[in-house]
């Protein structure tokens, strides 16, 4: 549901803007209206509250605030693998975050990067290599547990979800990118599997990829994924760019990024959740999205001391890579 007030500052800001720009109010009378029609017209609704929340907030004795396995806990199991999978199940997840990737084949699998080297005892992009050739990978190789989990591959898509169903865990689908190939999947998935649309919500940075899952199933809970000025900064702070003006330009675009996802993308692809960079979450925070039917969800929350704030304070939900132990930021 839109905020009346919301849209009225927007649209008023705007003619404002446009005015001092074109100095013609018959332009930016046109042009503000034309905005508005835009929305109006493309803009998808978000799914019903209930179900949102069913989503979110499971009766599966998760508590008010959810706890993620990021990439189905990477610090204690191999990332985005059926051990991680089980291991976040068994240590007291809610649900599991899964990045979704293809191979040069064009199959639904599990994988953050887009080359396998980090991960993996292989080399080389995903875009090269086909499904039977991912088959061949440990993807513990890399891992600090290699030991105990040698051997562990490279899961498909199916297999994941399989394997989350059976276990009862919710499901936080990241979108990598390949809009239209991820859409297409993930609604065959959907259908094959109905109980996700009450489990699972579908994820990205992109956020052509979220208005393209809602084009192909509007049914579908869904949530775009942000990190303050990351066209401009790493996750540490530090500055992307050696040259100050293409830095401060990228700033630039960051603070138009910025707003535009507070003002205009969220509208448009019509989501539940909102999912955020830890560092940029407060109370205030989550009552400005709260007040627009969206559920704040922070990553990646690697200490105790910071899931005590997520859990006891903020009361939201909440993204880690370990449920056993504090490990090492993530960005």
């Amino acid at each position: 549901m839109l905020q009346l007030g919301d849209e009225v500052t927007l649209y008023s800001l705007l003619f404002v803007a446009l005015l001092l720009g074109t100095r013609s109010p018959v332009w930016t009378t046109a042009l503000t209206a034309s905005l508005y029609l835009f929305m109006a017209l493309f803009r998808f609704p978000q799914v019903p509250s209930s179900r949102a929340r069913q989503v979110l907030h499971p009766a599966t004795g998760c508590g008010r605030a959810s706890v993620i396995a990021h990439r189905g806990g990477g610090h204690d199991a191999p990332e985005n693998t059926i051990a991680a999978i089980r291991e976040a199940s068994k240590n007291g997840a809610c649900g599991v975050e899964l990045d979704l990737e293809f191979s040069a084949d064009g199959a639904p699998i599990l994988m953050h990067d887009d080359t396998v080297d980090r991960t993996t005892n292989g080399s080389g992009p995903l875009s090269q290599m086909k499904l039977s050739d991912l088959a061949k990978l440990d993807a513990a190789a890399k891992h600090r547990l290699q030991d105990k989990f040698s051997g562990e591959k490279i899961p498909t898509l199916e297999e994941a979800v399989e394997e989350c169903i059976r276990l009862q865990l919710t499901i936080y689908f990241d979108v990598k990118g390949h809009p239209d190939e991820a859409a297409a999947a993930l609604k065959s998935l959907f259908k094959k599997h109905p109980v996700l649309y009450n489990s699972s919500i579908v994820c990205s940075f992109e956020p052509k990829v979220i208005y393209r899952m809602r084009q192909s199933d509007p049914e579908v809970v869904t949530a775009l994924t942000h990190r303050p000025w990351s066209l401009s900064r790493f996750g540490d702070g530090a500055p992307r760019f050696s040259s100050p003006w293409k830095q401060q330009w990228m700033t630039l675009m960051d603070v138009l990024l910025d707003w535009a996802h507070h003002h205009v993308l969220w509208r448009l692809c019509g989501i539940s959740a909102f999912l955020i960079q830890k560092n940029f979450v407060s109370p205030d925070y989550v009552q400005y999205w709260a007040q627009r039917g969206v559920e704040v969800v922070a990553w990646t929350v690697n200490t105790r001391l910071e899931k005590d704030y997520y859990q006891e304070l903020l009361q939201v939900n909440y993204m880690t890579d370990s449920l056993l132990e504090d490990c090492e930021p993530h960005y």
